[in-house]
Parts: C-alpha cells; sequence; structure tokens
C-alpha cells in the first residue's frame, strides 16, 4: 500500500472516514481547525454529513443524536473546547453512546494559548464531567499512530459502547508525515440492537439516556458501567517499552514529548548511561503492570511532559514508592529539549548530588 504525506489533523479526518464514520460536528478552535475544514469537504465526498454547530455544547449533544441513532460519528476540538464539551461526554458515557472524541491539546489553563500542551490528562483520565465514568484514551506520537489508533478507536467505541478519546498535543495536529491507511484486523462487534433507529410497528421503542431517578435504580446501572471499565482495564493497556532491565533511569513520556527523550536517550547512553523508555499509548488505562518489569540496577525515573507535572501522579502510583520519581515539564506552549532532558538524566545517574 502506497503512503501519503499528510498533516496530522487531516489524517484523523481520513482515518475516520476509512473507519465509516458518517457524520462530524464541531466548531473550529486551534491547533485543530483543519479537521473540521478536512471533514467539511472530504466526508460529503463519501456519503456522510459534515456539519458546524453554533457552538462545542451543540456539536457535542449532536454526536449524541447521532451515536444514539447508531450512526458511527466523531467530534474535534483543542482544550477549551474540550472543555465545553464536558456536559455532553457525561452524558454519552452514561447513556453507553459510542463515539470518537479528538482534542488537540494546547497551553492552558483558560484559553492559554494556541501552541502544543498535554496539561488536559487530568480531565482526559480523570472524566472531566460529573460522575465516576471513565473514557478509553489514547497519545499517538506520530502521524501512523494517530491515523491507526482513530480506525481502532471507532472499533472499540462500538465494542464496549462508550466513548473513545484520541488525545494529542497541538503539534501532531500540525506536522507532516507519511502515512499508510491500512485495513484493521476484524473484531466481532455487538449488534446495536439498543439504537433508536425507529420501531417500523415491528417492536417496542428503545430508549437512550442517562438519568435514573430511583437511586437503587442509578447503583445497579453504574455497577454494570464499572464492569465494563474493568474489562477495558484488563484488555485495552496498549503502550511501548524498552530497555528497562538494566537502566539507570527511566524515561516516562507521551506523544511528541516521547519523541523527545527518545533522542535524549541516545545522547545519554553515548556518555555511557543505561536509560529505559516507557511510553504509555492508553493513558486510561494506564500501563502500571510493566513499571514492575524495571530491573534492580535503576536509580529512578524521570517523568517528562508539556504541563505542570499530571501524568507523574500515575507513575507514582504504579511505582509504588520502589523508586524515586522525578519531573522535567515545560508550559504554556513551550516544549522541552533533548539537552534539558539530559541534563536531568545525568542528575539521577549520579545520584542527585
Amino acid at each position: 500500500m502506497s503512503k501519503v504525506l499528510m498533516k496530522g489533523n487531516e489524517a484523523v479526518g481520513a482515518a475516520a472516514i476509512k473507519a465509516g464514520c458518517k457524520y462530524f460536528f464541531g466548531y473550529p478552535i486551534t491547533p485543530s481547525s483543519e479537521i473540521p475544514e478536512y471533514m467539511s469537504k472530504a466526508l460529503p465526498e463519501a456519503g456522510g454529513i459534515f456539519l458546524q454547530a453554533e457552538s462545542e455544547v451543540a456539536a457535542i449533544n449532536m454526536v449524541y443524536g447521532a451515536g444514539g441513532a447508531g450512526a458511527r460519528v466523531m467530534t474535534a476540538s483543542s482544550s477549551p473546547g474540550l472543555s465545553l464539551k464536558q456536559e455532553g461526554i457525561t452524558y454519552i458515557a452514561g447513556a453507553e453512546i459510542p463515539c470518537v472524541i479528538v482534542n488537540m491539546m494546547r497551553g492552558g489553563p483558560g484559553l492559554g494559548s494556541i501552541q502544543p500542551g498535554q496539561a488536559d490528562y487530568f480531565q482526559s483520565t480523570r472524566g472531566g464531567g460529573n460522575g465516576d465514568y471513565r473514557t478509553l484514551c489514547y497519545a499517538p506520537a506520530s502521524i501512523q499512530e494517530i491515523v491507526d489508533l482513530t480506525i481502532l478507536g471507532f472499533d472499540k467505541a462500538d465494542y464496549y459502547r462508550n466513548p473513545v478519546l484520541i488525545v494529542a498535543d497541538g503539534m501532531i495536529g500540525q506536522m507532516m508525515e507519511a502515512v499508510e491507511f491500512k485495513d484493521p484486523a476484524p473484531i466481532d462487534l455487538p449488534e446495536k440492537d439498543w439504537a433508536t433507529t425507529g420501531t417500523g410497528g415491528k417492536r417496542q421503542p428503545n430508549i437512550v439516556n442517562s438519568l435514573f431517578l430511583q437511586a437503587e435504580e442509578l447503583q445497579a446501572h453504574n455497577i454494570r458501567l464499572e464492569k465494563k471499565y474493568k474489562a477495558i482495564e484488563e484488555n485495552e493497556v496498549m503502550y511501548e517499552a524498552y530497555g528497562l532491565e538494566d537502566a539507570e533511569v527511566v524515561l516516562v513520556a507521551y506523544g511528541t514529548t516521547s519523541r523527545i527523550v527518545k533522542t535524549a536517550m541516545k545522547q545519554a547512553e553515548a556518555k555511557g548511561i543505561k536509560v529505559g523508555i516507557i511510553r504509555p499509548i492508553t493513558l486510561w488505562p494506564f500501563p502500571n503492570d510493566v513499571f514492575k518489569t524495571i530491573g534492580n540496577k535503576a536509580k529512578g525515573i524521570l517523568t517528562v511532559e508539556m504541563s505542570a507535572g499530571q501524568m507523574i501522579d500515575d507513575v507514582k502510583i504504579a511505582i509504588e514508592g520502589r523508586l524515586p520519581v522525578y519531573f522535567n515539564g515545560t508550559q504554556g506552549g513551550m516544549v522541552p529539549t533533548p539537552a534539558s532532558v539530559l541534563v536531568d538524566i545525568e542528575k539521577i545517574a549520579g545520584g542527585i548530588k
């Protein structure tokens, strides 16, 4: 299969169409605006419907409607836009509506900046809206990976009847790389016999909502959702890891930052320092078990993020106090450099003098 050169935002749209997405509802915001721009042209050509909503709130509720009717549907935005969608996302999770939601993260808080960021980690992995719910959350590190994970995301959304998040920093949305659109591995998906497709006078109407007025009924619903989330934790963890057995320092990073730390790792190893890397591909569920494979030569873990430190909490939970955890972070759209990471690697390897 031939490769094509595409910008990340456009590749997301192309991948969604290949996955069978028939509806896109969104509202433009930098650095994700090329996603709706691409879909406005390409989706109707593929027999789907694009609609620019009057707001992010309207867009996510349109997703609710289309997904509730059984269609494959997607929306996309960037950080403050995702904040506006949180009420709709918790409704969608509570009603068990499959959909794919893309967040090209930018600097915050508030309106922040239009430069890339990773400070939406808490929002992405802890819910963001009200109630006890979870969303499978993918963090691609390349344009090829965002294509593959978008296609996979639609299947997983349908399989679990749950919203799926694709979380990338804005740099991935704006950069260009060569990609190929591979056919995904086949997966047995359940029938959407719950969808509101019209009865035709042949069955009782389906009701899709997240409202349970009786406490006992809501508790039973939440317990059932928890079983689903437990299955996702058991079956959907994805990560990249290497060099852990003899590493003196272990680097943990995701997205664009993970590409930067790989350069720092090579520079450190040229100086004789053994470095390992853990790159979560699913931010939730987080790959806790891989931290148990870190060898006894390790002197510490360095978490690198474009934030004030959010994923570091999950790293501390995963390592269970067996090793010290250090942090290298940039904020406001600033991107960490291999040189700054290398300085911290050398400090940890040297015992932090």
